[in-house]
Protein backbone atom coordinates (compact mmCIF):
# COMPACT_ATOMS: atom_id res chain seq x y z
CA UNK A 1 0.00 0.00 0.00
CA UNK A 2 2.71 2.42 -0.65
CA UNK A 3 1.84 4.04 -4.11
CA UNK A 4 -0.60 6.69 -4.15
CA UNK A 5 -4.43 5.69 -4.14
CA UNK A 6 -5.86 6.89 -7.09
CA UNK A 7 -10.00 8.11 -6.85
CA UNK A 8 -12.24 8.22 -9.72
CA UNK A 9 -14.25 11.38 -8.43
CA UNK A 10 -16.87 13.93 -8.83
CA UNK A 11 -17.41 16.85 -6.26
CA UNK A 12 -20.53 16.97 -6.72
CA UNK A 13 -21.34 13.23 -5.52
CA UNK A 14 -22.14 12.73 -1.97
CA UNK A 15 -20.77 8.82 -2.72
CA UNK A 16 -17.57 10.32 -3.74
CA UNK A 17 -17.38 12.63 -0.96
CA UNK A 18 -18.08 9.79 1.37
CA UNK A 19 -14.60 8.42 0.07
CA UNK A 20 -12.66 12.11 0.33
CA UNK A 21 -13.71 12.55 3.68
CA UNK A 22 -12.80 8.84 5.13
CA UNK A 23 -9.33 9.45 2.89
CA UNK A 24 -9.10 12.75 5.00
CA UNK A 25 -10.32 11.25 9.03
CA UNK A 26 -7.31 8.30 8.05
CA UNK A 27 -4.83 10.35 6.69
CA UNK A 28 -4.29 8.86 3.48
CA UNK A 29 -2.50 10.21 0.53
CA UNK A 30 -4.29 10.35 -2.19
CA UNK A 31 -4.33 11.69 -5.91
CA UNK A 32 -8.35 12.37 -7.53
CA UNK A 33 -8.64 11.84 -11.02
CA UNK A 34 -11.79 14.57 -12.25
CA UNK A 35 -14.61 12.37 -14.11
CA UNK A 36 -17.20 14.73 -15.75
CA UNK A 37 -20.23 13.00 -14.36
CA UNK A 38 -22.23 15.77 -15.24
CA UNK A 39 -23.14 17.07 -18.01
CA UNK A 40 -20.47 15.17 -19.33
CA UNK A 41 -21.29 11.91 -18.72
CA UNK A 42 -18.17 10.52 -18.48
CA UNK A 43 -18.73 7.64 -16.44
CA UNK A 44 -20.52 5.95 -19.36
CA UNK A 45 -18.22 6.60 -21.71
CA UNK A 46 -16.55 3.16 -23.54
CA UNK A 47 -13.33 4.15 -21.99
CA UNK A 48 -14.21 4.54 -18.55
CA UNK A 49 -16.16 1.23 -18.99
CA UNK A 50 -13.95 -0.68 -20.50
CA UNK A 51 -10.69 0.32 -17.92
CA UNK A 52 -12.33 1.36 -14.25
CA UNK A 53 -16.15 0.72 -14.13
CA UNK A 54 -17.92 -2.00 -16.19
CA UNK A 55 -21.63 -0.80 -14.13
CA UNK A 56 -20.44 3.20 -15.14
CA UNK A 57 -20.42 4.31 -11.79
CA UNK A 58 -18.59 6.10 -9.39
CA UNK A 59 -16.77 6.61 -6.75
CA UNK A 60 -13.82 3.84 -7.80
CA UNK A 61 -10.48 3.61 -6.29
CA UNK A 62 -6.93 2.42 -7.69
CA UNK A 63 -4.75 1.45 -4.95
CA UNK A 64 -1.49 0.18 -6.37
CA UNK A 65 -3.20 -1.23 -9.29
CA UNK A 66 -6.02 -3.11 -6.65
CA UNK A 67 -9.21 -1.54 -8.19
CA UNK A 68 -12.64 -1.24 -6.30
CA UNK A 69 -16.04 -0.17 -7.06
CA UNK A 70 -18.49 1.05 -5.01
CA UNK A 71 -18.92 3.84 -2.07
CA UNK A 72 -19.61 1.33 0.77
CA UNK A 73 -16.97 -1.21 -0.51
CA UNK A 74 -14.73 1.00 -0.49
CA UNK A 75 -15.33 2.31 2.98
CA UNK A 76 -14.84 -0.96 4.45
CA UNK A 77 -11.35 -1.29 2.60
CA UNK A 78 -9.98 2.01 3.87
CA UNK A 79 -10.99 1.52 7.58
CA UNK A 80 -10.08 -1.98 7.57
CA UNK A 81 -6.66 -1.46 5.60
CA UNK A 82 -5.46 1.90 7.41
CA UNK A 83 -7.33 2.53 10.27
CA UNK A 84 -4.68 0.79 13.10
CA UNK A 85 -7.01 1.90 15.92
CA UNK A 86 -9.78 0.28 14.46
CA UNK A 87 -12.71 3.16 15.30
CA UNK A 88 -14.03 3.00 12.27
CA UNK A 89 -14.90 -0.27 11.90
CA UNK A 90 -15.02 -2.30 14.91
CA UNK A 91 -13.94 -5.57 14.88
CA UNK A 92 -16.67 -6.96 17.48
CA UNK A 93 -18.88 -8.98 15.56
CA UNK A 94 -22.14 -7.61 16.52
CA UNK A 95 -21.20 -3.81 15.75
CA UNK A 96 -20.02 -5.73 11.97
CA UNK A 97 -23.21 -6.79 11.61
CA UNK A 98 -24.72 -3.10 12.84
CA UNK A 99 -22.57 -1.53 10.60
CA UNK A 100 -23.34 -4.23 7.40
CA UNK A 101 -26.82 -3.72 7.89
CA UNK A 102 -26.85 0.56 7.67
CA UNK A 103 -24.60 0.07 4.76
CA UNK A 104 -27.30 -1.74 2.73
CA UNK A 105 -29.51 1.28 4.11
CA UNK A 106 -26.93 3.99 2.59
CA UNK A 107 -28.07 1.71 -0.17
CA UNK A 108 -31.20 2.80 -0.06
CA UNK A 109 -30.93 6.29 0.59
CA UNK A 110 -28.60 6.56 -2.59
CA UNK A 111 -31.93 4.92 -4.78
CA UNK A 112 -34.13 7.12 -3.44
CA UNK A 113 -33.14 10.04 -1.50
CA UNK A 114 -29.57 10.42 -4.54
CA UNK A 115 -32.41 9.78 -6.84
CA UNK A 116 -34.59 12.64 -5.99
CA UNK A 117 -31.66 15.07 -6.04
CA UNK A 118 -30.12 13.68 -9.67
CA UNK A 119 -34.07 14.89 -10.62
CA UNK A 120 -34.12 17.97 -8.84
CA UNK A 121 -30.67 19.83 -9.31
CA UNK A 122 -28.85 17.86 -12.29
CA UNK A 123 -32.37 17.42 -14.74
CA UNK A 124 -32.66 13.25 -14.61
CA UNK A 125 -36.47 13.96 -15.42
CA UNK A 126 -36.97 10.20 -16.28
CA UNK A 127 -37.04 8.95 -12.69
CA UNK A 128 -39.98 8.81 -10.43
CA UNK A 129 -39.75 12.03 -8.43
CA UNK A 130 -42.76 11.00 -5.92
CA UNK A 131 -41.55 7.12 -5.56
CA UNK A 132 -38.22 8.67 -4.65
CA UNK A 133 -39.20 11.19 -2.34
CA UNK A 134 -41.81 8.26 -0.53
CA UNK A 135 -39.12 6.15 -0.77
CA UNK A 136 -36.33 8.42 0.95
CA UNK A 137 -39.07 9.72 3.46
CA UNK A 138 -39.55 5.94 4.44
CA UNK A 139 -36.10 5.06 5.09
CA UNK A 140 -35.80 8.56 6.93
CA UNK A 141 -38.38 7.51 9.13
CA UNK A 142 -36.14 4.24 9.82
CA UNK A 143 -33.55 6.43 10.85
CA UNK A 144 -35.37 8.69 12.67
CA UNK A 145 -36.94 5.99 15.34
CA UNK A 146 -33.34 3.99 15.52
CA UNK A 147 -31.27 7.37 16.34
CA UNK A 148 -34.21 8.85 18.50
CA UNK A 149 -34.09 5.07 20.30
CA UNK A 150 -30.39 5.66 20.67
CA UNK A 151 -30.22 9.15 21.94
CA UNK A 152 -32.50 7.70 24.83
CA UNK A 153 -29.88 4.83 25.71
CA UNK A 154 -27.07 7.85 25.74
CA UNK A 155 -25.81 6.82 22.32
CA UNK A 156 -25.42 9.32 19.64
CA UNK A 157 -24.45 7.28 16.16
CA UNK A 158 -26.54 4.61 14.35
CA UNK A 159 -24.19 1.25 15.29
CA UNK A 160 -23.65 0.80 19.57
CA UNK A 161 -20.44 2.60 19.71
CA UNK A 162 -19.25 5.36 21.41
CA UNK A 163 -18.11 6.87 18.40
CA UNK A 164 -19.12 7.25 14.77
CA UNK A 165 -18.78 4.18 11.81
CA UNK A 166 -18.47 3.74 9.09
CA UNK A 167 -22.46 3.51 9.00
CA UNK A 168 -22.57 7.14 9.82
CA UNK A 169 -20.34 7.83 7.17
CA UNK A 170 -22.11 6.43 4.57
CA UNK A 171 -25.19 7.14 5.23
CA UNK A 172 -24.92 10.88 5.71
CA UNK A 173 -24.33 12.50 2.63
CA UNK A 174 -27.46 12.10 0.77
CA UNK A 175 -29.34 12.86 4.21
CA UNK A 176 -27.64 15.91 4.28
CA UNK A 177 -28.68 16.74 0.89
CA UNK A 178 -32.28 15.38 0.93
CA UNK A 179 -33.49 19.68 0.65
CA UNK A 180 -31.51 19.43 -2.90
CA UNK A 181 -33.99 16.30 -3.63
CA UNK A 182 -37.13 18.75 -2.20
CA UNK A 183 -37.11 16.28 1.20
CA UNK A 184 -37.31 18.31 4.19
CA UNK A 185 -36.15 16.80 7.65
CA UNK A 186 -38.64 18.97 9.79
CA UNK A 187 -40.45 15.94 10.60
CA UNK A 188 -37.28 13.74 11.27
CA UNK A 189 -35.81 15.85 14.67
CA UNK A 190 -33.48 12.99 15.54
CA UNK A 191 -31.78 12.93 12.06
CA UNK A 192 -31.52 16.42 12.16
CA UNK A 193 -29.88 16.21 15.31
CA UNK A 194 -27.50 13.62 13.64
CA UNK A 195 -26.42 15.46 10.56
CA UNK A 196 -25.56 18.48 13.32
CA UNK A 197 -23.22 16.43 15.06
CA UNK A 198 -21.78 14.62 12.27
CA UNK A 199 -20.73 18.40 10.51
CA UNK A 200 -19.24 19.14 13.97
CA UNK A 201 -16.65 15.87 13.85
CA UNK A 202 -13.16 17.05 13.91
CA UNK A 203 -11.62 17.11 10.37
CA UNK A 204 -14.65 17.23 8.62
CA UNK A 205 -14.33 18.67 5.76
CA UNK A 206 -17.76 18.91 3.86
CA UNK A 207 -18.76 19.54 0.08
CA UNK A 208 -20.72 21.43 -1.97
CA UNK A 209 -23.98 21.77 0.15
CA UNK A 210 -22.47 20.44 3.29
CA UNK A 211 -20.14 22.73 4.89
CA UNK A 212 -18.16 22.24 8.18
CA UNK A 213 -19.61 23.61 11.09
CA UNK A 214 -18.29 27.26 12.02
CA UNK A 215 -16.29 27.72 15.12
CA UNK A 216 -17.87 27.29 18.19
Amino acid sequence: MTATLKLYDHPLSGNCFKVRQMLAWLGVAHACVPVDFHPGRAHKSAAFLANVNPLGQIPVIDDGGFVLRDAQAILVYLASGYDAHHRWYPGDSRLRGQVAMWLATADEITRTASAARLHDALGYHHLDIEACRSGARAIFRVLDDHLAEQASAGLRWLASASDPTIADLACFPYVALASEGGISLDEFPALRNWVWDFRHLPGFIGMSGIFPAGPA
